[in-house]
């Protein structure tokens, strides 16, 4: 009995007469299995239009499939190592899984396009090196890609993509989710750094990468409930978060259809001008407000300090929730971070005590300058003062403003207009906890696996496209994370396991190619299986031209 996953691959031809008295005829690459009890079939490649030099060739290694040695044995066959085709078709199988080759459309800028999204999750780099890439992976044989491109075809199928974005991702959105609509939606931005100075988008701004004197771009990221992402934006460097909200909420009204909207937001994100904006949408909104804010409704005496506890707690008025949590691990974390701050400061006072002991024409001005710095700079002066008796440096701790200080440690309020029916508290406040997917998704896309940066684009149009298939990128490595967590294997790790399963190109003299894919090794073989992908047992395949720097078209316009 053969197991679910077998395959027996075949050449299937069709003909039928036409009313003019031609009679037609198509081929097909088409491969059968059993799933249980049933014989499935489906179609891999239309090879109608191939060469016929091209279809004796895969007609003939389908032939000797099960014994390479006999095939190889024949005088008019030439077996040589071929392209890559493990990681690149698992990538290209994930992706229409996804549905990303249905949103990008058909035709040769939809399949650029594709490949721009797979060069991205197998390796990043710059336009050139996804061209040089396709040398390395069986990429025009698994997509069906004319082959012959350079990296100006790709620069130019940046702007067709910033031209396509809403329709990629409203189609994509409609793919993914049908009928049914999210009712929930969590919005951040982050920002990424230039390294030069003629983007577009390039301002300098709040660098949240901590690289000062460096322009940046800001992009915004929109992920449904299950933290994945349905669209994105890019803004000027020194746009401001909430200025980049209201867009988001257009685009979930009019893009997608939705009607029952629930942003969730972080505190600096969702301001009073932003839940303006959700009331006259008729959205919904769940944040978090800052510890001024949280002062004031203690001052009101509209929440009591006595109500932060682990449990979960809920005060409203006016139609607005409050609910109310203290995290005893982090109010931990919080007291133990200023007692290394304190003991920092410590430790130079006495480093700067024994060099004036040792140096008795050295200033304690100087000293005492030294030390207020460093408390300045781990911003505890509200509570840790330096003083000097003679040339003895002293500090003092006020303990009165670091009970004050220390007050609210763990203390986190959120807010939210959805009322208990539609939402519980426990659901408000796991909701807004959620909003971590999203910085994972930014974490993934700027400095892990894809690597936003560097951005070797500079138009508008291209650096648009670029975000663009980096979202994309990231929907593939997501589903290819999640499907290999079970085998204590990280995405990078898997992808370059199958990047070692290279096919073995098939020559027939006077005749055509093709592209002869071995059985996978053990790993190889968990990983497939973890993602429910079979390979083909062989590819059509033409040789690939080399491009070069000299061949390319001169550049004429700014990238």
């Amino acid at each position: 009995m053969y197991p679910p996953y077998y395959v027996d691959m075949y050449l299937a031809r069709a003909s039928w007469p036409s009313s003019n008295g031609k009679t037609y005829q198509s081929i097909y690459l088409r491969e059968s299995y059993r799933d249980g009890d049933q014989v499935r079939k489906r179609n891999i490649a239309n090879l109608t239009h191939a060469d016929p030099k091209e279809i004796a060739a895969i007609e003939l290694a389908l032939q000797f499939k099960g014994n390479l040695a006999a095939l190889g044995s024949l005088d008019q066959v030439h077996l040589s190592q071929g392209l890559s085709v493990g990681a690149v078709w698992t990538v290209a199988e994930t992706a229409r899984r996804l549905g990303i080759d249905q949103a990008l459309g058909a035709g040769f800028a939809a399949q650029l396009a594709l490949w721009q999204v797979l060069a991205r999750v197998l390796e990043q780099g710059s336009r050139l090196s996804a061209v040089r890439l396709a040398q390395v992976h069986a990429a025009c044989d698994v997509l069906g890609i004319q082959r012959g491109f350079d990296e100006n075809d790709l620069y130019n199928n940046l702007t067709w993509l910033h031209t396509h974005q809403e329709a990629i991702e409203k189609r994509l959105f409609a793919k993914r989710r049908g009928q049914q609509k999210p009712e929930l939606f969590f919005y951040d931005v982050t920002s990424s750094y230039l390294e030069g100075e003629c983007n577009a988008f390039g301002a300098y701004g709040y660098n949240r990468d901590g690289k000062k004197g460096k322009k940046q771009i800001v992009i915004g990221l929109l992920c449904d409930a299950q933290g994945e992402p349905v669209s994105t934006e890019v803004f000027r460097g020194n746009t401001q978060d909430p200025k980049t909200f209201a867009a988001q909420v257009n685009q979930a009204r009019e893009r997608f259809g939705c009607e029952r909207v629930t942003f969730v937001g972080d505190r600096g994100m969702i301001k009073s001008g932003q839940i303006e904006d959700l009331s006259q949408a008729g959205f919904h909104y769940i944040t978090a407000i800052t510890k001024p804010q949280i002062d004031t409704l203690i001052e009101a005496r509209l929440i009591q300090m006595g109500l932060f506890a682990a449990e979960i707690c809920e005060v409203e008025r006016e139609g607005v929730r409050y609910v109310l949590r203290r995290n005893p691990i982090r109010a931990e974390q919080m007291a133990a971070s200023r007692a290394d701050k304190q003991a920092t400061v410590e430790q130079l006072r006495e480093g700067l005590s024994r060099y004036l002991d040792q140096h008795p024409r050295a200033k304690v001005a100087t000293a005492e300058k030294a030390l207020r710095a460093k408390i300045a700079q781990l911003k505890i002066q509200a509570w840790l003062q330096a003083q000097t008796e003679g040339r003895t440096l002293q500090l003092t701790v006020n303990q009165r403003a670091l009970e004050e200080t220390s007050r609210l440690d763990g203390c986190y309020v959120i807010k939210t207009d959805l009322p208990a029916s539609a939402a519980s508290k426990q659901v408000v406040h796991d909701r807004y906890k959620e909003l971590t997917l999203v910085e994972q998704a930014f974490r993934t896309c700027k400095t892990a696996h894809l690597e936003t940066r560097p951005i070797y684009v500079r138009t508008a149009e291209h650096t648009r496209g670029h975000v663009l298939v980096v979202m994309l990128a990231y929907l593939i490595r997501r589903e290819l994370s999640q499907a290999w967590t079970s085998l204590d294997v990280t995405v990078e790790e898997g992808l370059h396991q199958l990047q070692t399963l290279c096919s073995t190109e098939m020559k027939v003299e006077g005749g055509g190619c093709c592209l002869r894919i071995p059985a996978p090794n053990r790993t190889a073989t968990a990983l497939l299986q973890a993602l429910k992908i079979r390979l083909p047992d062989a590819l059509p395949h033409t040789n690939t031209p080399v491009v070069t720097r000299k061949n390319l078209p001169a550049r004429r316009k700014p990238r």
